[in-house]
């Protein structure tokens, strides 16, 4: 089981329903198509740089249910797997690392914005 956050390259959305309706079409159109295979932007890529420093993604003990992280990354979206047991402290640490480097963090469970 997991928990998953997807993290992005953009403006701020003004509230939960714009954020859900960006995250839908940025997960489509970046990790869902076949058709798009982008490399991560340079944000998204030294935003998983500094979390993978923290929290390593080698598979042996890794707090990632889907390492490495960087192959869920595409064009300004990342989307985070984390091992269920680990998401509390995890998810914390994404959200507030997403704003240090002016990203967007969103819960796709909650279909929240994380602050």
């Amino acid at each position: 089981m997991s928990y998953d956050l997807a993290v992005w390259d953009g403006e701020r959305p003004l509230d939960d329903d714009q954020a859900g309706s960006t995250y839908d079409e940025l997960y489509e159109r970046y990790l869902e198509s076949d058709d798009v295979a982008a490399l991560p932007v340079p944000r998204i890529r030294a935003y998983v740089e500094a979390l993978v420093e923290r929290y390593p993604d080698d598979v042996a003990r890794s707090v990632w249910a889907s390492p490495p992280v960087i192959e869920e990354a595409s064009g300004p979206m990342v989307y985070l797997l984390m091992s269920y047991s680990k998401a509390e402290e995890v998810s914390e640490y994404a959200a507030a690392l997403a704003r240090e480097h002016g990203l967007v963090c969103f819960d796709p469970q909650g279909e929240c914005l994380r602050p």
